[in-house]
Formats: C-alpha cells, structure tokens, sequence
C-alpha cells in the first residue's frame, strides 16, 4: 500500500542537508572534517538582536500576532524597502513568513495552476524546482554558463517564455554562484517580462553581502511596471546571521500578498513572536554588525579565491556577492579517476576530509560549491587539503 501524495514521491532530496549530514556522521566519529558547505553565516546573531528578543519575552510578548506579521514589522520592512531601494510599499503589500524559503513556498503554492511553468535559471537554488512542482507547476530551465558568468540573458528568456509561463525566478546575489546582475541586465530582463506580461520572483536574501565595486539592484526599482510585477522576497537570515530565527518576507502586489496571508492563516498561524520582534531590531536598530559580517566575508574571498583558482582543473569566475565559489572542477575530477563531480565530491570527503556540494544539486554537474562561511584558517586548510589532494592523483 501506498500511502504517499504524488506530489511528495518525485521530490529530490537536499543535496546539501545530505552533504552535512554525512559530514556531521564522520566529525561525530572523530574525523577532521572541514564543511565547507554551509548556507549560513559563522557569526553569532548581533547582542542587539539578542537583547531585543529576550527584553520582548520578558515583557511578555509571547502570544499569537497577526498571520501576516506584526504591524511594527511590517513598518521596519516598509522602512528597509525605501532606505535601501527607494521603494514604497504599504503594510497590506508585506507578508511576513516563516524565513524566505515558507515564504516562497507560499508565495508558489497562491501563483501557480496545475501546468502553470516558472522559468528558472541555472545554476539554481535547490529549493526553487522542488517548491514550483509541490505547487503542481512546470519548473522551465535556461542555462547561464560560465562563459556568460552564469546569468542570463534576455533573449535566453525571450525563447523559454510560452503561454503557460507564469513568473521567472532572478536571484541577485546568487546562490550557488555569488553572481549580480547589473542594473542594465535587470532591465532587459524586465523588459521581456512586461512584453510577454509574467510576473518576476525576486529572491533578494544575499543583497547585503556585496563585495568590491558591485552594486545590488532590486529589479522592482527599475520602473513602476517592474515594481507592479515583482514579488521581493528576502529575510534577516543572511544579512543578520539569523538564520535559525526564520523570518522572511515578500513585498509586492496586494493581491497577491492577501492570498499568501490566507494562506498562512490555516498553515502557520503566524511567524515566531520573538522572532518578529528581533527582526525588528534587525532592521530598526544599529547596522554596524552587519557591515562587519560584509567585511570579513570580502577579506575571506580575497584571501582563498586565487588559491582556488590555483588547483589544477579548476575553472572559477570571482563572485560578486553571497559567500560562494562556484568551480567547475570536471577536469580536476576525470583526470583524478573519476566518472563524474558527484563522485569526486564524495572522495573529497572520504579521503580529503572536505566537505563540499556536488554542483548537481543546482543544475550545475560539472561544479561544486564551496561556502567561504567559515574562519579563514579553516578555509585555509581546506583548500590546501583540495589542492593536495588533486596534485597526487593527477593523471596526465
């Protein structure tokens, strides 16, 4: 007997979650393991924060808030928008979710219809395809390879949209890739998405982690079109290193943002009190924390990027945001005696004691992921593992 929904039994397993788990079994048997796979920041959420947080349990602000989020959150997102992009939104324009992956889900599980296709560029967060086909759509994949420093292009998209498209996702800084797309690209973007009339899903949650002269741009800011058809999700987790907190958010049309607090209404009831009320904090209170973060993830990338690049078979583009590398490491893998990156990645952490991502997770098969959040000596070592590791297996 099968007692499984359909809509379960195709979803493919974090290739993440599965890295650290096995990584997480040979640390717990004393292997000296270094992760170089984690999504999340090394540093502890800002004393501020805490402060905030513990100050609204004592006065006891433990109870339910509206599913949407409380209204002084909703002021502080508001707030946020207009300081940092110069955009105006009104509170029945933000839902507040539980971190901005629920809020993704929720915000794919009001949009799509059973056949309803969102365009999804590669490489790809893991989480995007898996939320579009739990909401019964068609993820549509377009390819930005390295050549074209794996962003797409307009007229990629142009070719991918049909009459079942209903949004294409832009995430800007990238996860896995660290990439940004420049104001100019956006607007190309956005230009294909008001012909054709699909709405834009943009996931913002890397825009505080900008390195060297890049600049991060909302799509929304680019006109009053693009604001109309985007939906902004973003959250404290990266930028304040909370990502246990859970707090996300969408910004967009009112419509839109009603059904996803409906919705919420009979799923979560409403996201964690204390959680609100330190993200409150997050975006009202002092940023210093926050550029200190920046600034030591810069410092880490100067550091161990040409190192990297360095490893023979090693092919990597320098990031401009999030806290990634994205090699291409085919080479590297079939001249070390393996068929595949899946299999040299699980031999860098068997035998070299790194654990990275396999590529394959993101729709990129010939990359692996490694996350600079982590100390810089540990960064250090693990590079210097990779690397030793490559040279005495090479095969010429």
């Amino acid at each position: 007997m099968n007692n499984l929904a359909k809509r379960v039994q195709t979803l493919t397993p974090s290739t993440t979650l599965a890295i650290t788990a096995k990584a997480n079994e040979l640390k717990a048997a004393g292997v000296d393991v270094i992760g170089l796979g984690a999504g999340e920041p090394d540093y502890n959420t800002p004393e501020n924060i805490l402060t905030a947080a513990y100050q609204s349990m004592k006065e006891g602000k433990t109870k339910y808030t509206p599913s949407g989020g409380l209204p002084a959150l909703k002021k502080a997102i508001i707030s946020k928008l207009e300081k940092d992009q110069n955009l105006s939104y009104e509170p029945k324009e933000i839902m507040v979710g539980i971190g901005a992956k629920h809020v993704l889900y929720t915000l794919f599980q009001v949009l799509l219809n059973e056949g309803d296709e969102v365009i999804i560029p590669i490489p790809y967060w893991v989480s995007y395809p898996e939320q579009v086909k739990l909401a019964q759509g068609v993820p549509v994949y377009i390819e930005a390879t390295s050549s074209q420093a794996y962003k797409v292009t307009a007229e990629q998209l142009r070719k991918a949209i049909t009459d079942r498209t209903k949004a294409v996702i832009i995430n800007s800084p990238s996860n896995p890739t660290g990439m940004l797309y420049t104001k100019e690209e956006l607007a190309e973007l956005a230009d294909v998405c008001r012909e054709s009339d699909i709405l834009i899903v943009s996931d913002e949650i890397y825009e505080k982690l900008i390195y060297g002269e890049a600049v991060h741009t909302s799509v929304a800011e680019l006109s009053e079109d693009a604001k109309k058809r985007t939906i902004i999700i973003n959250g404290v987790s990266k930028s304040h290193s909370m990502t246990g907190w859970r707090i996300g958010y969408a910004a967009g049309d009112a419509e839109i943002i009603k059904a996803m607090t409906d919705l919420a209404s009979h799923s979560t009831s409403n996201p964690t009190t204390t959680s609100q009320y330190a993200a409150i904090e997050a975006y009202d209170g002092p940023q210093e924390a926050v550029e200190e973060m920046r600034q030591a993830f810069e410092a880490r990338l100067e550091a161990i990027f040409p190192k990297v690049a360095a490893i023979p078979g090693f092919n990597v583009i320098r990031p401009e945001g999030a806290f990634y590398l994205l090699p291409e490491v085919e080479k590297a893998a079939h001249k070390t005696g393996y068929s595949s990156v899946d299999e040299f990645a699980t031999a860098l952490l068997t035998e070299a004691n790194v654990a990275v991502i396999p590529g394959s997770g993101f729709g990129a098969p010939k990359t692996i992921r490694l996350s600079y959040a982590t100390s810089l000596e540990a960064l250090t070592e693990a590079v210097e593992r990779i690397n030793q590791f490559v040279t005495s297996k090479w095969q010429d």
